[in-house]
């Protein structure tokens, strides 16, 4: 049996968008989601422009982009409930931050890819001063969900998504 090649946690850098889009569109093929690139995917033509509060790593492999993660920094939301209304979205009560676009497509999963970004993106919240992390996930993401609850996440609630399928998603709170 041929070992899997290494792989590498990095921020993002420039000529990495190319890499970027192909990770993320092919799980969205994958599961037959609608690719919005003007809309709900912008972010990810513009990386640094929409990261520029928090960060954006990629996962390396053979020169190659084999996941992606974004942490989202942003004011502590209210935290009178677990889940609480916020500008018509459903949000994580006390949030600070947010784990986003982990995405690892199927050929490269099962390596600890998602788990290393997401560690990542733990450190650079809690290096941060951030307390409280939303995870928001679509609810057949299960892996992701196994993995967001062996770090410690909770489930707090669901919504739908903002995205063109309004997607279900149930929603984390990691506690930092």
């Amino acid at each position: 049996m041929v070992s899997p090649e290494p792989f590498e946690v990095r921020p993002f850098r420039p000529g990495d968008e190319q890499g970027v889009i192909e990770a993320v569109k092919a799980v969205y093929d994958e599961y037959g989601f609608e690719w919005d690139p003007e809309g709900y995917h912008a972010d990810l033509y513009d990386v640094p422009r929409h990261y520029a509060q928090g960060a954006f790593l990629v996962a390396e492999s053979g020169g190659r982009i084999v996941g992606t993660a974004a942490l989202h920094l942003f004011d502590r939301l209210p935290d009178h409930a677990d889940v609480v209304e916020v500008g018509g979205f459903r949000r994580v009560g006390g949030a600070d931050c947010a784990v986003e676009r982990l995405y690892v497509p199927k050929p490269h999963r099962r390596r600890g890819i998602g788990k290393a970004l997401t560690l990542d993106v733990i450190r650079l919240a809690r290096e941060s001063g951030r307390r409280r992390m939303e995870i928001w996930s679509d609810k057949r993401f299960a892996e992701a969900h196994s993995l967001y609850r062996s770090l410690g996440a909770r489930l707090v609630g669901d919504r739908l998504c903002h995205d063109p399928e309004q997607s279900p998603e149930w929603g984390f709170a990691l506690d930092l």
